[in-house]
């Protein structure tokens, strides 16, 4: 199993345009087998399948890495993962760039400690777990980013006390929320919404960029 994994992660970096190391690589495998391993007791995915927790959860998290390497120019910015439950993608990004100082939070303790646990057991000093409301952080973040969470209004509306002055938010979703965008609150503005290929999933996946906007 652990073979064909590497190997169909491996592929899936590559086809994405990703050079990892293989230290990366085997972060993101010892990820996966942890989560495996906590799943039973921390219900943290409904995957059981190693081959979809590699679609489903690894190569649809790491789509960001590029779109946000991009975005930050390797600087070393604060992000925040807001209701990343099992880490995704907060984990992944903290493997995969590791100048970003990521935090994943969620209102589930045991998601949040589990976050903890594999910042440990991974030794990744720039990751760390959060048990909060998102609405509770005032801490500042120049990007904060969700998948899967919530509508693009509430994700902006709870979140925005922790967006740093000049930060983005970065939202992965799935089809075009055409309907999400225009229900978005008057002063935030989507600057970009970009397409997503997920290697081996045949699904529409994009990633929408928002910013508030200076009235």
């Amino acid at each position: 199993m652990s073979v064909n994994l590497e190997a169909g992660l491996r592929a899936g970096a590559q086809t994405l345009g990703l050079a990892l190391s293989d230290a990366q690589i085997q972060h993101l495998l010892d990820y996966a087998a942890l989560i495996q391993k906590w799943n039973k007791v921390y219900n943290l995915t409904a995957l059981r399948d190693p081959a979809d927790m590699l679609t489903h959860h690894l190569l649809d998290s790491l789509t960001a890495i590029v779109p946000l390497c991009r975005h930050t120019q390797g600087q070393p910015v604060r992000v925040l993962d807001v209701g990343s439950g099992g880490g995704l993608p907060g984990v992944v990004l903290a493997i995969c760039i590791p100048e970003l100082n990521v935090s994943c939070v969620d209102t589930v303790a045991k998601k949040a400690a589990f976050v903890q646990q594999v910042a440990v057991s991974l030794k990744l000093p720039n990751l760390r777990g959060l048990h909060a409301r998102v609405e509770s952080l005032t801490d500042p973040y120049q990007v904060i980013c969700s998948r899967a969470f919530a509508s693009l209004p509430d994700f902006v509306t709870w979140s925005r006390s922790a967006l740093a002055e000049g930060g983005v938010w970065m939202a992965m979703k799935g089809k075009h929320p055409q309907g999400e965008i225009d229900a978005l609150p008057a002063d935030v503005k989507v600057f970009h919404v970009e397409p997503l290929t997920v290697p081996g999933l045949d699904v529409e996946r994009c990633m929408v960029w928002m910013k508030p906007e200076t009235i």
